[in-house]
């Protein structure tokens, strides 16, 4: 009897060991949850777009004023008939000394101014008729200059 008691203590030892170690397992596999879902921050991109428009304007521009100079002795252009080209819309001026009088005439235009011996003729007018003009002295009939008008 003397081993019936130690081992009776053992058994009983065992049997509490074997009991509470199971209730503890279960207990630990049911108080098991999964992580929790980590939610990342949200990023909003705002992306603005800036449209320009860009409108081409052509402004024609209008060279400056022309002016023709002739001068005539003897009735007769020196250096030859003056030759002149200009662009429609610009401004012209003719202006002719001469040691005869007579009438200045631009055909075309049909502008006139009196010319006489210290009494310049000029005339003055915006190019506005494309093409080529006589210019003369009317009552003798002599061209003196020629005036290109180009659009």
């Amino acid at each position: 009897m003397r081993y019936s008691i130690p081992l009776l203590l053992a058994a009983g030892a065992l049997a509490l060991a074997g009991c509470g170690g199971g209730s503890k397992n279960s207990a630990a596999t049911a108080s098991t949850t999964a992580p929790a879902a980590t939610t990342a921050p949200s990023t909003t991109t705002t992306t603005t777009t800036t449209t320009t428009t860009t409108t081409a304007t052509t402004t024609t521009s209008v060279a400056a004023p022309v002016t023709i100079r002739v001068l005539v002795k003897g009735g007769k252009p020196v250096g030859g008939i003056q030759r002149a080209t200009v662009k429609k819309g610009q401004k012209v001026a003719i202006v002719v000394h001469s040691d005869v009088a007579d009438e200045v005439h631009v055909h075309g235009y049909d502008l006139m101014a009196d010319v006489a011996p210290g009494s310049p003729a000029t005339i003055r007018f915006t190019a506005d008729a494309p093409g080529r003009f006589e210019i003369e002295l009317e009552n003798t009939g002599v061209q003196i200059a020629e005036l290109e008008v180009r659009p």
